[in-house]
């Protein structure tokens, strides 16, 4: 056994661990290791020499299994970290565009709505504008009627005037009318 025991492993170096992970991983082989022993041992009687030879043999490949299931193990913790990181970080960074998004609508909203009430505030003053604007015309409509009317008066009190002068004088007018 003291032969076996100095040979050198050929299996894969342990990777570096928490002490009480390893320090519980090494106990639970060295239990496994001596009840493999011992049950190879009950089993088949043969020589001691041949017996201790097997058994190392056994023991190795069960260690080898072990470590390559502890890094196997290890390899799936980290991968999942790693996907977990890069989903945390995915989601963060999605959440900042979503909020740079919003608040950059919301920016836009109230702009747009400013606007509206610069636009409907300008809509209003020109409106009254033009609301001046007819009134000015309709009253200088009005004035300018009231000057026909007058004017009208005046040729129709003037026309009266003239045809009572002429029925007075009992002349005519110098211009006739074209169809006499």
């Amino acid at each position: 056994m003291t032969e076996l025991q100095s040979k050198p492993k050929t299996g894969p170096a342990p990777a570096p661990v928490v002490a009480s992970n390893d320090a519980v991983a090494k106990k639970a082989s060295e239990t496994e290791e001596s009840k493999a022993t011992a049950v190879a041992a009950e089993k088949t009687p043969v020589p001691a020499n041949k017996q201790s030879s097997r058994g190392s043999l056994d023991r190795d490949i069960a260690l080898a299994e072990v470590e390559k299931e502890k890094k196997l193990s290890y390899v799936k913790a980290w991968e999942e970290s790693e996907k977990a990181k890069a989903e945390n970080k995915a989601q963060k960074h999605l959440s900042a565009v979503a909020a740079w998004e919003n608040s950059k609508k919301a920016a836009l909203e109230a702009e747009l709505k400013k606007i509206e009430e610069q636009l409907e505030k300008k809509k209003a003053e020109y409106g009254e504008r033009m609301k001046n604007k007819i009134s000015v015309v309709h009253k200088e409509a009005e004035e300018k009627r009231a000057g026909i009317e007058a004017k009208r008066g005046e040729e129709f009190l003037k026309t009266e005037e003239m045809a009572a002068k002429y029925r007075a004088t009992g002349t005519t007018p110098k211009k006739t009318l074209g169809c006499f």
